[in-house]
C-alpha cells in the first residue's frame, strides 16, 4: 500500500543546508530530495520542454517507483489553448522528451487556465481523445463554474471518465480563511485561484493539491480532512498522491512527509518514506 508524497519543487534556497546536503551539484539534487519525499510537481515544463539529457538525469537520480506529475507546456495549454497544429507539434515534442522517465511519469497534467470554460468542454474532451494511452492524465481547471454550477461539474467529471483521466484539485481553502499575515501570504493570494475544496476520486490514482499557510499549525490543522479523505482512498485501495505547499515553501519538505506520517498512523500498512539524506557530511567525530 503507497501514499505518495511530495512538493512543488525539488530544489529550494530554504532547505539547503537544513533538510538537503549544500551545496549539491545540479546532478545530485533530485537525488536527495527523492530521500524525502517520493513524488515531485513537474512544475519547470510549463515554462518549456526540456532536454532530453536533461529528462535522462531525473530518471537516473530517481528509483523506478518515484513518481513525476509532470505539466504540459502552457504553449500548448494556455497559448494554443489544446488546438491545431502547432500544439500538436509541441505535444509530440514533449512527449518525446519525457520519454526517458518511463513508469516514473505517474501523469500527464493538463492544468488550464481561468478562461477554460464549460464551453469548452469539447475541445478538452477532442485533446484527451488524441493523447497516447501509455500514459494516464490528469486535468486541473479554475474555471468556477466547475465548481458552482452542477450541470458543468456533471459534464467535466463524465469528459474525464471517458478518457480515464483524473480531476486535480488545488485546495486554496486554507489559505483564503483570514487574511494574509507574510509577504508570501500576501503574494500568494493575488495569484492562487479561491475555488471550494474538492474531495471527489475519478480513478484510482488521485492528485491533491494543498496549499497551506506559512505557519506550521494551521497548515497542519488545514489539512485534517485531507488525512481523513486520503486514509478512506487508501482503505478503498486507491493509491493517492499529496502534493504539500505554503506560500514560502520554506517547511514543505518537512511537512509532506508530516503528511506521510499521519496517514500512516491512521493505516500502518502504509509503506514507510526512505531515511532523508543526512543535510551535513558525516564525520568520524
Amino acid at each position: 500500500m503507497r501514499l505518495h508524497v511530495g512538493c512543488a519543487m525539488w530544489t529550494h534556497v530554504p532547505w539547503q543546508g537544513r533538510f538537503l546536503p549544500h551545496p549539491l551539484p545540479p546532478g545530485e539534487r533530485l537525488r536527495a530530495y527523492a530521500t524525502w519525499c517520493n513524488a515531485v510537481e513537474g512544475n519547470t515544463t510549463f515554462y518549456a520542454t526540456p532536454a532530453r539529457d536533461t529528462v535522462e538525469s531525473w530518471a537516473r537520480q530517481t528509483d523506478p517507483d518515484f513518481r513525476f506529475v509532470v505539466k504540459l507546456p502552457k504553449s500548448i495549454t494556455h497559448e494554443r489553448r489544446l488546438t491545431g497544429a502547432g500544439a500538436d507539434e509541441e505535444l509530440r515534442a514533449f512527449l518525446s522528451a519525457i520519454e526517458p522517465l518511463e513508469s516514473r511519469a505517474h501523469a500527464l497534467w493538463v492544468q488550464l487556465p481561468g478562461s477554460f470554460a464549460p464551453t469548452d468542454l469539447g475541445t478538452l474532451a477532442a485533446f484527451l481523445r488524441g493523447l497516447p494511452p501509455s500514459y494516464r492524465y490528469a486535468v486541473e481547471v479554475r474555471h468556477r463554474a466547475f465548481f458552482d454550477d452542477t450541470r458543468s461539474v456533471r459534464l467535466l467529471e463524465g469528459v474525464l471518465a471517458r478518457a480515464g483521466a483524473e480531476w486535480v484539485p488545488f485546495d486554496t481553502t486554507t489559505l483564503f480563511q483570514s487574511p494574509p499575515t507574510s509577504d508570501a501570504e500576501r503574494d500568494a493570494w493575488t495569484k492562487k485561484p479561491r475555488v471550494p475544496r474538492r474531495s471527489t476520486a475519478l480513478t484510482d490514482r488521485p492528485i491533491v493539491r494543498y496549499l497551506g499557510r506559512d505557519a506550521t499549525e494551521r497548515t497542519v490543522e488545514g489539512w485534517q480532512e485531507w488525512v481523513a479523505t486520503v486514509t478512506e482512498w487508501l482503505r478503498e485501495g486507491r493509491s493517492p498522491t499529496v502534493f504539500v505547499h505554503t506560500p514560502d515553501n520554506a517547511d514543505a519538505l518537512s511537512l509532506a512527509r508530516r503528511f506521510h506520517d499521519e496517514v500512516r498512523a491512521r493505516v500502518p500498512e502504509v509503506e514507510p518514506l526512505p531515511e532523508p539524506m543526512p543535510s551535513e557530511p558525516l564525520t568520524l567525530f
